[in-house]
């Protein structure tokens, strides 16, 4: 089969069939060549229905996740996101799709560059990479209407939930380092936020001042 009938039978399979509705979501991951985001050797397993290493102790999230957390996110396509952890660039493709402006921040500056490139080759305009501590978030661009994590933390940073936007979303893996639960933070006012609690889940860990250190 080609990548595109692969990338058509990951949606139908792995996402749609595990109720994944949002349609903005189902077309980015439609349309994100997902194989150009992992290394060569891995190519032949790009589609597959679970995370691959992308070098650096840093995986590329199962597909059924990275739509599951996008979902979460509940974008209308106005939004500026702020990704944590942005790895090979994959999650950041993906949010590209349905938000307005992307801003991802990568501690390890060999992945960023990579992620970078690979972004720039297929044409996202939209997407700014930072490398920094992520567990800080990026106040430059602050606030914003959605933060992602695709790191696992012990606990919210607070420094994320300081940078949300009133009737935005934070969506992160939190709980121990080799099990978390994927939690939704919606922010209602100045001090007030409403928490929901979403699909266990297991991510490489978050680190920074704010993480595991």
């Amino acid at each position: 089969m080609s990548e595109d009938q692969d990338r058509e039978q990951m949606v139908a399979r792995q996402i749609e069939a595990r109720g994944i509705r949002d349609r903005g979501v189902l077309g980015a991951m439609r349309r994100v060549p997902r194989h150009l985001f992992v290394p060569p050797s891995r190519r032949g397993s790009a589609y597959g229905d679970f995370p691959l290493p992308i070098g650096e102790g840093q995986t590329i999230s199962q597909p059924y996740m990275v739509a599951l957390m996008t979902q979460l996110l509940g974008l209308t396509g106005t939004e500026r996101v702020l990704e944590i952890g942005t790895g090979c660039g994959y999650q950041a493709a993906v949010l590209a799709e349905v938000a307005a402006e992307v801003v991802s921040v990568e501690r390890v500056a060999s992945l960023a560059e990579k992620a970078r490139r690979t972004l720039e080759s297929l044409g996202y305009t939209n997407v700014e990479i930072q490398v920094g501590d992520g567990t800080r978030g990026w106040p430059p661009k602050a606030p914003y209407q959605g933060i992602l994590v695709t790191a696992g933390a012990p606990r919210i940073p607070a420094p994320l939930r300081e940078q949300l936007d009133t009737g935005g979303r934070l969506v992160i893996p939190v709980g121990e380092r080799h099990t978390q639960l994927i939690e939704i933070h919606t922010r209602l006012g100045p001090d007030e936020f409403r928490v929901a609690k979403d699909t266990a889940c297991r991510f490489v860990d978050l680190i920074g001042e704010h993480g595991w250190g």
